[in-house]
């Protein structure tokens, strides 16, 4: 690691150049956030499906277990 030492203050031009070098220093080395799901999640589709049949099997009105 190099040191350095700066011997006169940033003029308000300089001080705007570095400030906008380190916001975009920023904003190219951010990790993007995931992307949203489009539609619905696999599992809960599978689990939904498997339900509706689980009760289609029996039919209308019968309990679970009962044919």
């Amino acid at each position: 690691m190099s040191e350095f030492t700066i011997s006169q203050p940033a003029t308000a031009d300089e001080a705007a150049a570095i400030a906008a070098a380190i916001q975009r220093f920023s904003q190219d080395t951010t990790v993007a956030p995931p992307a949203e799901p489009t539609g619905i999640d696999p599992w809960l589709k599978a689990a939904l499906e498997e339900g509706v049949s689980a009760k289609e099997a029996f039919g209308p009105g019968r309990p679970f277990g009962v044919s």
